[in-house]
């Protein structure tokens, strides 16, 4: 029986797992940029933590041809329509990021021109804390990211 499939190189695998191990690995972020968490941000993309080897080192700049949505910053009321706009031209599947504490929460700008928090808005999959976030922190939300779409069931 190992003769006839082939030796030791035979795997068995469903195409759900198969599915969701290339998509984790192939991410391709949209940067939604509004505040200072844009510099650790650039800081992340940077050599020094390689993104590289997460599959998430390229950004694209048309919400058509990303799949992750980096909100990056403090969300006004007067810019969440047009975060909204960019996160429905994203095509499926799709995922947000919430960058810092401002993105997540509204942070120190508790007043009626900021968002409070942008899953007010959009339906964030991560939260990466902080102000700014560590870019190790960034990491590991990219991997507690990677591992949702892992687990989720894949359509395709």
């Amino acid at each position: 029986m190992r003769n006839l499939l082939g030796g030791d190189n035979f795997v068995t695998s469903r195409v759900d797992a198969a599915v969701g191990w290339a998509r984790k690995f192939s991410l391709f972020q949209y940067p939604f940029v509004t505040a200072c968490c844009g510099m650790e941000y650039m800081a992340v993309s940077g050599p020094q933590y390689d993104l590289d080897r997460f599959g998430a080192a390229l950004p694209r700049f048309s919400p058509r041809q990303a799949d992750v949505l980096f909100v990056v910053g403090t969300i006004s009321q007067k810019i969440a329509p047009i975060m909204r706009r960019v996160y429905d031209q994203m095509c499926e599947p799709k995922w947000v990021v919430a960058f810092g504490v401002c993105t997540c929460t509204g942070g120190f700008y508790d007043n009626y021109s900021t968002v409070q928090g942008i899953d007010t808005i959009v339906p964030v999959d991560v939260y990466i804390p902080g102000c700014p976030p560590r870019p190790e922190t960034v990491l590991q939300g990219i991997m507690l990211l990677q591992e949702k779409i892992q687990k989720q069931k894949q359509e395709y």
